[in-house]
């Protein structure tokens, strides 16, 4: 698998992406999964669903939303698990088209995120738990597995020629069948004949190669085929340096689809994950879940206006950055890295006017404190870096920044390589504690 396409550079710099959880699930206002996991009765389900018809969609605030939090993609699930498809399809009359509103959904979000120049992406549900073909698979029902996989070959080839050039296939739910099942290599062949620059997830696999990157030497333990561009750790941030990722979440606490009474993470909350997908070299895509009408969650519209207010400040840190954590600075905060820059993003503001920072090699030619434009004193010698003339108060409610510019690219000494709890420290933070002596008494002196 190419880790890394050529094609997906505009992904590496985007950074920050839009996750759209969407569809007659709303109604329920318990997440995007009512229908599963308390076993609704399907005709019910179904009858609310072909009645669904939301009067305020309206995808050009989505877009516009979406751009004002400085977010550069948007991913929209066209199905999800209940089978319900928002697009013109001719597949199945269980559809946005077919049904009570009589549009096609997909459409105007493609349009509208071109408008506001964002990158397009589409979700699609291998998954539909309306059909127990695709449940009992090809050995228990040979017959329905057949329509159930040809019907998801279809509905895919119609997204794929319908709307244009797309920039992201989001798949989800292959569960429980396997690659081989669905001829997940033959299915990623067809899509790349159609697109060919189209950048597809890892989820054409189960269990999925993301899953694995939470566990140490997951390569080596895991044994499948490395199918897709980038991958997908959900509700966390699992990064591999040799791939292009990005970290799912919720706004809320736990639920994609929208869900009364779910209780809303902060902006800082929300700010510190992107922040933290960014300094390790990865992508953060935030989700929501759209009201029944179609209109965002008033909580999710103030939360991406604030995100957007420090993007417009402080958003050079972020797009195009590189992995950070240059030198030690879980004390203070974050790093990342943009060409000659070592950005230092700051979570806890102390109040004080001098910054020092240990274990920087490359010689800091400026500093400015980007959240003011205010540029601060150096001192750098062989020990450490000093900064002085940082305000008293915090200046911004979410994160300030502080670029140092270096004369060449930011690389650590010894002591920045240095991380705390790593056994290859040792001999190092032993030559730092003998300078004190090496008794237990207070002047290391023996007695």
């Amino acid at each position: 698998m190419n880790t890394k396409p050529a094609y997906g550079n505009w992904f590496n710099d985007a950074r920050f992406g839009l996750f759209i959880h969407w569809g007659p699930y709303a109604i329920y206002g318990r997440g995007e999964q009512s229908l599963n996991r308390e076993y609704l009765d399907q005709n019910e389900y179904i009858q609310t669903a072909c009645a669904w018809n939301p009067e305020h969609y309206d995808p050009a605030v989505w877009a516009a939303t979406a751009k004002r939090a400085g977010m550069k993609y948007a991913v929209l699930t066209t199905r999800h698990h209940d089978g319900y498809c928002l697009w013109d399809t001719r597949t199945t009359d269980y559809s946005s088209m077919a049904q009570a509103p009589k549009k096609d959904f997909v459409r105007p979000f493609v349009e509208a995120c071109r408008k506001e120049g964002l990158k397009v992406g589409l979700y699609y549900s291998l998954l539909d738990f309306r059909l127990p073909g695709w449940l009992l698979g090809p050995e228990k029902d040979p017959d329905g597995w057949k329509v159930a996989k040809q019907y998801v070959y279809d509905q895919i080839r119609e997204i794929l020629t319908q709307y244009g050039e797309i920039d992201i296939l989001w798949f989800d739910g292959l569960w429980p069948r396997s690659p081989a099942d669905l001829d997940s290599l033959g299915l990623m062949s067809m899509i790349r004949s159609l697109q060919p620059r189209i950048l597809v997830n890892d989820r054409l696999e189960w269990p999925q190669y993301s899953w694995f990157w939470q566990f140490e030497n997951w390569r080596q333990r895991y044994t499948g085929d490395y199918i897709g561009d980038f991958g997908t750790p959900e509700q966390g941030i699992y990064a591999d340096p040799d791939f292009l990722w990005e970290s799912c979440q919720t706004s809320v606490s736990r639920l994609w689809g929208y869900t009364r009474g779910e209780q809303w993470r902060s902006p800082s909350e929300l700010l510190l994950t992107l922040v933290k997908c960014a300094s390790l070299g990865g992508n953060f895509l935030l989700n929501v879940g759209p009201q029944p009408d179609g209109q965002f969650p008033p909580e999710f519209t103030e939360r991406a206006i604030a995100l957007g207010e420090w993007m417009k400040v402080h958003g050079e840190v972020i797009y195009g950055s590189e992995r950070g954590d240059v030198t030690e600075f879980i004390t203070y905060g974050l790093q990342t890295v943009k060409g000659n820059n070592l950005n230092l993003i700051i979570r806890f503001w102390d109040g004080r006017p001098t910054l020092r920072l240990v274990g920087l090699k490359s010689k800091v030619k400026r500093a400015v404190l980007l959240t003011t434009g205010q540029e601060l004193s150096v001192k750098q010698d062989d020990q450490a870096l000093v900064l002085s003339g940082l305000p008293l108060e915090r200046p911004t409610a979410l994160f300030p920044v502080i670029r140092l510019e270096c004369e060449t690219k930011p690389e650590p000494n010894e002591w920045g390589k240095c991380r705390t709890w790593s056994k290859n420290n040792l001999e190092l933070f032993a030559e730092w504690a003998r300078t004190r002596g090496s008794s237990v008494w207070a002047d290391g002196k023996p007695r």
